[in-house]
C-alpha cells in the first residue's frame, strides 16, 4: 500500500513539474514576443533578464520564495533597462499567486511592495510616453492586478485546506469503520450471552434441581425412578453444559489479546496513522480478563488519536513487570496540557475495565503536547 501511495505522489509530483515547465515557456514565449514587437532591437542582457524572469516559474511549486525573488528583480532591472510599461508585472503575478498559494505571505507582500517600488520610482509610465491620467491609470491596474494574483491565491489556498480536511476525514471515517464494527460486534454477544444467562440458565437450573428432588424422594420412598425423570435430569445436565459452552464462546473475546496487538498497529499503520510498538520485559501469559482489557485499551487509544489528535503519530509501549502489565500509548498530536479534556465514552470505557480489574489508568495531555494513556493491570497469581 506504501509503494503505491509513493508512486502517486512521484507520479503527481511529476505532473506538477510538467503543467509549471509548460507555464513557464508560454509566459517565457508570451513575454518575449510581446516585448519584440513593442520595444525592437533588445540586447542580450535583456533577453536574458526576460528569460530568467519566466522560465524561473517552473520551479514556483518547489521554491516559491526565491522564484517571487528572481522574478522581482529580473522583471525590475528589465523595467529600468527598457521601461516596458505594466507589460513586465506579468511574470510577477504568478509568482505572488505561487507564494501566497504556498501559504508566504510576508513574502509575497514584501515581493509586491519592492516591485511596485521599483517600478513606480523608475517612472516607467513617463518614459513610455503616456498621460498623468493614463500614468495614473496604469499604475492603479498594476496594483489592482497583484492584489488580485493575492486575493486568488489565498482562496485557493483556503479551498485546497477545506478539499484536504474533506479527505481527512473521509479517511478517518474508513479508518475506524471497522473498529466500530468489531465493537458493535462485542456489545451485540455479551447482550445476547444476558439474555441467555438470564432468561435459559435460571429456567434450566431449576428444572435439573426439581428433577433431582423428585428423584431422591422416589428412592428415598424405595421406588423405582421413572425414566422420563431420568431423562429430563441427565437433559437438564447437558442443556446446562451446552449453555455454559455457548455463554463462554460470546462472552471470550478471540482473537483479541496483547498477542494481537502488534497486528492491530499494522492495521492502523496501513490505515494511515503513523503508528509503532515496542515490548520490554519478557512476554507471558497472563489471565484472560487483563489480556483482552489491555487489548481493548490500546484499540481505543489508537482510535481517539486518529479521531480527535489531528496529524499525528502513536507509540504503543507494552512492559510486563513481575506483578503487572502496563499498557501505555502516546501521540503527539493537537493536545495541550492546559486544555480541558471531557472523558468521552471511550475513556470511561477504559477506566471502568482497569478499575474492575484492580488497576490504575491515566489520560491525560503531555507536557510536550499530544496525549497519554497508561495502564497498570495487576497481574492475579493463583
Amino acid at each position: 500500500m506504501y509503494d503505491v501511495c509513493a508512486h502517486i505522489c512521484v507520479y503527481r509530483a511529476g505532473m506538477r513539474f510538467d503543467r509549471d515547465l509548460l507555464l513557464a515557456a508560454v509566459v517565457a514565449a508570451g513575454q518575449v514576443g510581446t516585448e519584440i514587437l513593442l520595444s525592437p532591437g533588445l540586447a542580450p542582457l535583456d533577453y536574458a533578464l526576460l528569460l530568467g524572469g519566466t522560465l524561473v516559474l517552473a520551479l514556483r511549486r518547489r521554491f516559491p520564495v526565491v522564484v517571487l525573488a528572481v522574478t522581482v528583480v529580473c522583471m525590475l532591472a528589465y523595467t529600468v533597462r527598457m521601461q516596458p510599461g505594466a507589460v513586465a508585472t506579468f511574470p510577477v503575478l504568478v509568482a505572488v499567486y505561487t507564494t501566497v498559494r504556498q501559504g508566504k505571505r510576508p513574502a509575497a507582500l514584501a515581493g509586491v511592495v519592492l516591485f511596485l517600488a521599483g517600478m513606480f520610482a523608475f517612472g516607467h509610465d513617463a518614459a513610455a510616453g503616456l498621460s498623468p491620467r493614463s500614468a495614473i491609470e496604469s499604475r492603479v491596474l498594476v496594483v489592482g492586478w497583484l492584489v488580485a494574483a493575492a486575493v486568488i491565491g489565498e482562496a485557493t489556498r483556503a479551498w485546497s485546506a477545506y478539499l484536504e480536511q474533506v479527505e481527512q476525514r473521509a479517511a478517518e471515517a474508513e479508518r475506524t469503520r471497522e473498529e466500530t464494527a468489531l465493537r458493535r460486534a462485542g456489545e451485540e454477544r455479551l447482550r445476547i450471552a444476558r439474555e441467555l444467562h438470564d432468561s435459559l440458565t435460571h429456567s434450566i437450573s431449576i428444572i435439573k434441581v426439581q428433577a433431582g428432588v423428585a428423584a431422591h424422594l422416589a428412592r428415598k420412598r424405595g421406588e423405582e425412578v421413572p425414566a422420563s425423570l431420568v431423562a429430563i435430569q441427565e437433559a437438564g445436565a447437558d442443556a446446562m453444559r451446552e449453555l455454559r459452552a455457548t455463554l463462554e464462546v460470546l462472552r471470550s473475546d478471540e482473537g483479541s489479546g496483547l498477542e494481537q496487538v502488534p497486528e492491530l498497529v499494522n492495521r492502523a499503520r496501513a490505515a494511515g496513522l503513523p503508528a509503532k510498538v515496542e515490548v520490554s520485559g519478557s512476554p507471558r501469559p497472563v489471565p484472560a480478563e487483563v489480556d483482552r482489557a489491555a487489548y481493548r485499551i490500546v484499540q481505543e487509544a489508537l482510535t481517539n488519536v486518529s479521531r480527535h489528535a489531528g496529524p499525528a503519530s502513536a507509540s504503543v509501549r507494552i512492559g510486563y513487570l513481575p506483578g503487572e502489565v502496563i499498557v501505555q500509548i502516546d501521540d503527539d498530536g493537537a493536545a495541550v496540557p492546559d486544555e480541558e479534556h471531557q472523558p468521552g465514552i471511550g475513556l470511561t470505557g477504559m477506566r471502568e475495565r482497569v478499575v474492575a480489574l484492580g488497576g490504575r489508568l491515566r489520560a491525560e495531555a503531555r507536557p510536550e503536547g499530544g496525549f497519554t494513556v497508561r495502564a497498570e493491570l495487576p497481574v492475579v497469581r493463583s
